[in-house]
């Protein structure tokens, strides 16, 4: 597999996390919505999950590809300091001893990526300039993996920074789809907003 089948792939994901979130939200012809409110809330949460899997599969990817001698898409060839003889055997060097190597500790994906590739190119860049969206979107997840009192408190202060004035109580749900003040004049939705973030992200990584 190739940066350009990891990119396209992710996108392709991503594009299925919209269908679903659209689908769940249709109307019927007097404009009632066809899914019960209990329904549109999971399809919705579920499809944020399924977003936040496909940019950790797509980091994955991408360590594969450039550790086995891919180019980026603009034809710029990371410099290695590691050789895997096969991608099986690159994805051994990525969780070394361990049962699985964490994508969404993003500071150990930037860590990691500096040993393995100069100057952590092209990871590192872009995952810098995004430091603080990856980790909303992982208090977004904490939240949708399980409901605690810390893990409320993360999501109610996240919300609280997103709308601008306090959240209480604010669900997954309710803060995904609502508008998000900090992109002009479109309304965006929150997970919409984040979506582009991970596209534009994971682009500028396969560009290089």
């Amino acid at each position: 597999m190739s940066i350009a089948q990891s990119l396209a792939g992710f996108q392709t994901c991503l594009a299925q996390c919209d269908s679903l979130i659209a689908s769940a939200h249709r109307t019927d012809a007097g404009g009632q919505n066809i899914f019960p409110q209990r329904d549109r809330e999971q399809i919705t949460v579920a499809a944020f999950l399924n977003m936040f899997i496909a940019w950790e599969e797509f980091i994955e990817a991408a360590f594969g590809d450039f550790m086995m001698g891919d180019v980026t898409i603009g034809g710029t060839k990371p410099v290695k300091f590691v050789s895997p003889p096969t991608r099986d055997h690159s994805v051994k060097m990525v969780i070394h001893t361990h049962r699985f190597f964490d994508f969404a500790h993003h500071d150990n994906v930037r860590k990691l990526a500096g040993l393995y590739f100069q100057g952590g190119y092209p990871f590192d860049p872009t995952l810098s300039s995004i430091t603080a969206e990856l980790q909303d979107l992982k208090t977004i997840r904490n939240s949708c993996a399980h409901l605690s009192s810390s893990t409320r408190r993360a999501l109610e202060s996240l919300a609280g920074r997103i709308m601008g004035q306090p959240q209480p109580g604010i669900g997954v749900y309710q803060l995904l789809i609502s508008v998000d003040p900090r992109v002009a004049a479109n309304n965006s939705t929150v997970y919409s907003a984040y979506r582009d973030k991970l596209i534009a992200a994971a682009t500028s990584i396969a560009t290089g």
